[in-house]
């Protein structure tokens, strides 16, 4: 007889199968405060991964990813309002999502900063453009998490805690390394519900890795936000040299492109290489060096031919004092002739 997870693990009654998100977090039906969201997941992920080495180890991973899934939807400001109209809340006009305070201001709200360091924040903010949740922690104003989560409430997205996620390695090994470390994103799972990639990260996906990861998954992303600590631990935890193996750097839009700059590549590698016409600066530096070297090597020749042609037991006789004067003076005036540049 299959376990009944819901049940055993959760408490989840029979009756409520399948479970919605409340019912799934152990949360009363349409429950808005983020923070109690988020401790009931806390608490039943925790509960949950005890079994994750187990017997019930392939269980205990699809629960995981559904609690992520509801955690997810419930710390989503849109997707919840969507979601509770499904269930069939109705809202009043001023429960519609509308604009979002910024960061000082939740902060400010939640008592976690004072103005002061609002004011000092700003100025940080203007003079050395940064972003005002970094200008924040870099005043120690508050603690990296309290501001990551601060920001992911002014934007909307939801907050997620890594070393309580696992992501999905099918997922992992599509995405090279290079790449979630130039952007410090790390992809998660694909949400099967809504046909989504969900994905980490320090700030909001740019342009450009969102088109790529689209283009690799062929799924929209949806992103949610964690600390930069926490992105770059998992990165190296599920990155590590010689973890998974690297995929292609190209996207599959772009592989034609690729493969053609790539051929070009190697036939330009083909081609000997032309070298470059020496300048006259050149020219004349070469033809300096070629003179010092010949004027040199006419004092070897002067030894050679005092030690083994000229019969002499005197040491440095008239002849051999002639070789030492004769060969360099010729040799100089020739290079000097022929060699040394003019101007």
């Amino acid at each position: 007889m299959a376990l009944d997870v819901y049940k055993e693990w959760l408490g989840i009654p029979e009756d409520q199968r399948p479970p919605d998100h409340y019912q799934l977090l152990r949360l009363v039906q349409f429950e808005d405060n983020a923070d109690k969201i988020q401790s009931n997941y806390r608490k039943l992920n925790a509960h949950v991964r005890k079994y994750a080495t187990g017997q019930y180890m392939d269980e205990s991973q699809a629960l995981l990813n559904e609690l992520a899934k509801a955690m997810l939807c419930l710390t989503d400001a849109e997707r919840k309002h969507e979601y509770d109209a499904q269930l069939g809340r109705e809202f009043d006009e001023d429960e519609e999502p509308g604009a979002r305070p910024p960061i000082e201001k939740i902060l400010l709200d939640q008592g976690e900063i004072s103005p002061q360091q609002v004011d000092d924040a700003k100025r940080m903010h203007e003079n050395l453009g940064i972003d005002m949740r970094d200008a924040l922690v870099q005043l120690k104003a508050v603690k990296a998490d309290v501001a990551a989560r601060a920001l992911a409430t002014s934007m909307g997205l939801p907050f997620v805690d890594l070393a309580e996620m696992i992501p999905d390695d099918s997922v992992l090994d599509r995405v090279p390394r290079s790449m979630v470390k130039q952007h410090s994103i790390l992809p998660l799972f694909v949400d099967e519900d809504d046909d989504v990639l969900l994905v980490a990260s320090v700030n909001p996906i740019t342009a450009d890795a969102e088109d790529d990861l689209r283009l690799r998954f062929e799924l929209p992303i949806r992103q949610v936000l964690s600390t930069p600590l926490a992105i770059n631990q998992a990165i190296a935890k599920y990155y590590a040299p010689g973890a998974r193996q690297e995929v292609d750097e190209v996207v599959t839009s772009s592989k034609k492109k690729g493969e053609k700059a790539a051929q070009t590549k190697k036939a330009a590698k083909k081609k000997p290489a032309q070298k470059k016409p020496a300048t006259p600066a050149e020219e004349a530096r070469e033809q300096k060096q070629l003179c010092i070297i010949i004027f040199c090597m006419s004092f070897v020749a002067a030894y050679l031919l005092d030690g083994f042609v000229i019969d002499s037991d005197t040491y440095l006789d008239g002849l051999s004092l002639l070789a030492y004067i004769a060969l360099p003076s010729l040799a100089a005036a020739v290079c000097y002739a022929t060699l040394w540049p003019r101007r």
